[in-house]
């Protein structure tokens, strides 16, 4: 499962070194991102031409050619590995140029109060200590009432041990660079590509605390990555010692 994610670096330069890319395409928008949420334009990576790559910036939430209106419908933010290269929509996708990248620093996942009217506690999702790393994504870009809409889904996969504390699917996170290649490469058919497509090692998933106001869109500020201090106590709830 994959919600809301994080892409906090602002410094289009380095995201450029490090999905290698071309800075001059990225959109400021979508970096410094505390709070990513479903709709909103996000950062992704493609591969127009073999060894070539290019930053794009699509909504999150993967619309169909037989959209009518943006928003209404079908329009999945995450896509089930395991069955996605066997889907007539997503299979075409893996096997004709619909693979993308999608770069982050960490991803959402709630932990449910056993107090059903109880809020929930977020905890944010990290690799290797925070370094940024690419979602395995599918992106295409179609027709939708005389408008250009591009967009993309995040595929997901079963939780590792680290993410299975929270819920039982987790985000596919690719392992490195070479797989991030052989994710976006035309060379690699669906089913190679699924098979990039594993739980992350645990060993390199860690996940804290977060600020619970993250569970609101629209709220973007850096303090969402720790909780809350805790208030200091009422004068009544004091005693003197």
């Amino acid at each position: 499962m994959c919600g809301r994610y994080t892409l906090t670096d602002v410094d289009g330069h380095r995201m450029a070194q490090r999905y290698d890319f071309d800075e001059r395409g990225i959109d400021p928008a979508t970096l410094g991102r505390f709070n990513v949420c479903p709709t909103e334009s996000v950062l992704a990576v493609t591969e127009p031409e073999p060894r070539r790559r290019a930053p794009l910036t699509v909504r999150w939430g993967l619309v169909p050619r037989s959209a009518q209106v943006v928003g209404k419908g079908s329009q999945p933010i995450n896509v089930r590995s395991e069955t996605a290269a066997g889907n007539r929509w997503f299979g075409s996708l893996m096997a004709k140029g619909g693979r993308c990248l999608v770069p982050a620093d960490g991803w959402y996942e709630w932990l449910r109060s056993e107090d059903p009217k109880g809020a929930r506690v977020p905890f944010h999702h990290r690799v290797d200590d925070g370094e940024p790393f690419a979602f395995a994504g599918l992106w295409s870009r179609v027709q939708v009432g005389g408008q250009d809409v591009v967009s993309a889904a995040i595929l997901t996969t079963a939780a590792n041990e680290v993410a299975a504390r929270l819920h039982d699917r987790m985000p596919c996170v690719l392992a490195g660079p070479e797989a991030e290649a052989a994710w976006l490469s035309g060379d690699v058919d669906a089913a190679s590509a699924s098979e990039l497509l594993a739980p992350l090692d645990a060993a390199r998933t860690s996940a804290f605390p977060a600020n619970p106001a993250v569970n609101r869109a629209g709220v973007e500020r850096p303090d969402l990555l720790v909780p809350p201090k805790p208030s200091p106590p009422a004068p009544e709830q004091l005693q003197l010692g």
